[in-house]
């Protein structure tokens, strides 16, 4: 009798960090959120959603011509994404009936997420699959004859293990990365069954688009996975994900409007921003910038005590949300704060 596969990651102190910010937040998100609000705020989500998967494997349709295939209209696109887009779109709104650890749903997900694209939508591959970066191979998945077992026993170590969820959630979708089960489509899917999993622990994640920032994060992605494999434990893949999981809550949360007892005074513009949530950090980097128009990044990073890649990655977040804009050039220009 063999024993039960257990998945090696290791709980760094940064996981364990990220994990309690994670659960606050996302309490205060359920708690805050009005019912009225989040109607509103779906449908914007669920298009950012499904854009970040589809374009992360190079489809190019805008989120113009996302929310206009959400409305029942018709685009003038590639049909092939076009397709892609009307299937993410039809798996996410029967996401709920699923269950994540079921092998038949897992099969359903992909009938519907693949339909019309591959001949093998819905079954497990029964041939070789590998991981490409251009004309080099990255990741030689097992062999195909091994697939059903390893995703039993990934399934088992789900309903069986006692991790956090959102813990579980990564080590998961690593774990399906790495076994690479579908001839096509294992990214989409592996990212569509996070969100399910993170769903059964709070109903709300159907509705946070985690996919928009992985794609905003893209390359971060595929090296989080490359450094989990080549250390045989998913630890950075883990704390990458749980990092984008906590920014996709800090910007798709009830809006408001940020007042001085928070430390800088902004106010959120109807549309785009209309929903977001800044972080602690957030609002500090606006209130420096408010001060010190033209603050450099380096200078950001060294008086708030962080890296200069987590200052970049939430000065990209103000900024692909209209709270800043940046005038001039990189080294002799300036931070603009709009509506200050």
């Amino acid at each position: 009798m063999t024993s039960e596969y257990i998945p090696p990651f290791t709980l760094t102190n940064k996981t364990l960090t990220l994990v309690a910010q994670i659960s606050e937040a996302i309490g205060r998100l359920t708690v805050q959120a009005e019912h009225e609000k989040l109607l509103r705020l779906r449908k914007v989500n669920r298009m950012r959603t499904v854009k970040g998967s589809l374009a992360i494997e190079g489809n190019t349709l805008t989120e113009q011509q996302i929310t206009a295939i959400l409305d029942g209209k018709r685009v003038i696109a590639p049909p092939k994404e076009v397709q892609e887009a009307h299937n993410a779109i039809a798996a996410y709104d029967v996401i709920r009936n699923w269950q994540p650890t079921k092998t038949n749903d897992l099969l359903s997900a992909h009938q519907i997420l693949m339909k019309g694209l591959v001949e093998q939508a819905g079954m497990f591959r029964c041939k070789g699959g590998c991981v490409m970066s251009g004309d080099k191979v990255v990741h030689m998945a097992p062999q195909a004859d091994r697939v059903p077992m390893l995703m039993t026993q990934l399934f088992t170590w789900l309903t069986k293990t006692d991790v956090h969820p959102l813990i579980a959630s990564c080590v998961f979708h690593y774990e399906f990365e790495f076994i690479h089960p579908f001839d096509d489509g294992n990214g989409r899917m592996g990212r569509l069954w996070q969100t399910l999993i993170l769903s059964k622990w709070h109903d709300v994640f159907i509705n946070i688009p985690v996919e928009s920032l992985v794609h905003q994060h893209q390359s971060d992605y595929y090296l989080a996975i490359r450094k989990s494999t080549e250390l045989t434990d998913s630890s950075p893949f883990i704390e990458f994900m749980l990092q984008m999981i906590l920014d996709a809550i800090y910007t798709s949360g009830s809006s408001r409007k940020i007042g001085v007892n928070d430390g800088v005074s902004v106010g959120i513009n109807d549309g785009i921003n209309d929903g977001v949530k800044l972080s602690k950090l957030q609002q500090l980097i606006l209130f420096k910038i408010q001060e010190t128009p033209s603050i450099t990044m380096q200078a950001l990073a060294n008086q708030l005590t962080k890296s200069i890649r987590t200052i970049e990655r939430h000065i990209k977040v103000l900024n692909d949300n209209n709270y800043i804009e940046r005038v001039g050039s990189a080294k002799t220009g300036h931070w603009k704060v709009k509506n200050s």
